[in-house]
């Protein structure tokens, strides 16, 4: 018996679920604030820089993934930030993850979506105006597309691909573009303080 105790552990080893939140990004979701730091050049850079990864079934299935986005949609919205977009790379956290408010359905409710990808992007492009809750201060003249083909998990875990337009598209395209440690400043045909705006 006592010969099979190393078989046994390594078999029970090997068939566990691998995956799971890091304890750094348990330690941020499980802050007692309900909004959470966000994350700003050039300090954080290291975090803002990476590219994020997927999210795997344990943390789709988990209680701080619920955590997490009740407190992203809380940050993005609290009178101190009032953006329209925030990403998970924005709050410490480098998984796939964004929170986007809908300009295209009524209401303009903010969604989020899991595991996100930005599958193809559609039509002419134009130059805008962005800012960014990680650059504050800052605002540039960005161009984007006017349409993209998104593919995501719904919090509830239900794939989903569809098409996105007009200013919607746009959000989505800086907040992915976090996902891939791209910020609009990269992209900017030119940037300048809000003093020169």
């Amino acid at each position: 018996m006592k010969s099979l105790l190393p078989f046994l552990f390594l078999l029970a080893t090997a068939c566990a679920p691998r995956g799971g939140w890091t304890s750094a990004e348990k330690a941020i979701i499980d802050q007692p604030d309900s909004v959470m730091h966000v994350y700003t050049m050039p300090g954080d850079s290291a975090v803002l820089r990476a590219v994020s990864t997927d999210l795997g079934e344990r943390e789709l299935a988990s209680e701080e993934l619920k955590t997490l986005l009740a407190k992203m949609l809380r940050t993005v919205t609290d009178p101190s930030q009032d953006g329209v977009g925030i990403a998970a790379p924005q709050v410490g956290i480098n998984r796939r993850i964004v929170c986007v408010m809908r300009y295209d359905k009524p209401g303009e409710p903010f969604e989020s979506f899991l595991n996100i990808r930005i599958d193809s992007l559609i039509g002419p492009v134009s130059p805008g105006p962005e800012g960014c809750l990680s650059l504050p201060g800052l605002y540039g003249i960005v161009p984007r597309h006017q349409a993209a083909q998104i593919s995501y998990l719904t919090p509830d875990g239900k794939p989903v691909t569809e098409r996105v337009e007009g200013y919607t598209a746009i959000i989505f395209q800086h907040e992915c573009d976090h996902l891939d440690g791209i910020l609009y400043t990269d992209r900017a045909d030119s940037v300048w303080t809000f003093n020169n705006f």
